[in-house]
């Protein structure tokens, strides 16, 4: 099993570089930091952009994965986004781990003045800005043309990506998704599965949801004509209601849960002083001690 850690966008630079430097250190596999523009209960506090972030990140670090959790079309567009973050896996040597979900219905889906989406339609656009990030991160530009594509959401009209990907033949694409279409995109087009469980809070029940999803995710595999152990699976361990950095048992607790459900990757969250995540640092530095001999 691998172990990931989120980094919350919320410390200046320099100070945030003792964060990431100390996730490697730790001995954790990829480190991770939302890409959204404000986020729910913490909108209101410091909040830094992702791709400057992961840059920063990558250049105090040399072996751990980096990962947006997660990149969505709600403001962003496959030939910027493919543009940007190929440039960081550039910077990091070939590290950069892309989580893309769908987009939420909060902050970031109506601060530029979108109009509400409907589920479908949410659907329908998570499909095409997959596919064409896929096409863009490959680099595979025919001649002069560029990359070009058209689509009821995004259109690339000769995008060029410079250079050749860090990563062979694109970076991982490791898709957010619980619902069927969501799951048959992943089956079909990723590399990883990242799922956050089921809405439920209370401990017993939401680890039922999440191998019903688990269930899901290989019955859409099996459709798609996929070996179901071919995709690998990120869960978050983390809930409003549930920390798994609470204490040493309860991500021990929580690692064995997930193992037994065919999880390859779990990520927690860094430890806040207050509000969503709290916790203390002192369980972070004894999970970290224990991770090897947990893989």
């Amino acid at each position: 099993m691998r172990f990931g850690i989120v980094i919350l966008p919320q410390f200046d630079w320099p100070d945030a570089a003792r964060y990431w430097r100390a996730a490697e250190t730790y001995g954790f596999d990829h480190a991770w930091t939302y890409d959204h523009l404000a986020w729910r209960s913490l909108a209101g506090e410091r909040w830094h952009a992702t791709v400057p972030t992961l840059t920063a990140a990558a250049t105090v670090t040399e072996r751990i994965g980096l990962g947006t959790f997660v990149s969505h079309p709600n403001y962003r567009h496959p030939v910027t986004l493919a543009k940007d973050i190929a440039t960081v896996d550039q910077i990091a040597g070939g590290r950069v781990l892309l989580g893309i979900g769908s987009g939420g219905t909060g902050f970031d889906a109506h601060v530029l003045g979108q109009p509400e989406l409907t589920p479908r339609q949410r659907a329908d656009r998570f499909e095409e800005f997959v596919h064409g990030l896929d096409a863009l991160l490959r680099f595979e530009e025919p001649g002069a043309d560029g990359i070009s594509f058209t689509g009821d959401w995004f259109t690339a009209d000769g995008a060029r990506m410079v250079g050749e990907p860090a990563q062979r033949p694109r970076m991982p694409l490791h898709l957010a998704a619980n619902g069927p279409r969501g799951l048959a995109l992943v089956a079909s087009a990723a590399d990883g599965w990242i799922t956050t469980g089921g809405d439920d809070d209370g401990t017993d029940a939401w680890w039922r949801g999440v191998a019903r999803l688990v269930e899901r995710l290989e019955a859409a595999c099996e459709t798609a004509g996929r070996e179901p152990r071919a995709v690998a699976r990120t869960l978050s361990l983390d809930s409003e209601a549930r920390f798994s950095l609470a204490s040493v048992d309860a991500f021990d607790d929580a690692v064995g849960r997930a193992r037994e459900l065919g999880f390859t990757d779990v990520v927690s969250h860094w430890p806040r002083r207050t509000g969503i995540y709290a916790g203390e640092e002192r369980v972070l530095d004894e999970v970290a001690g224990r991770l090897d001999a947990l893989r």
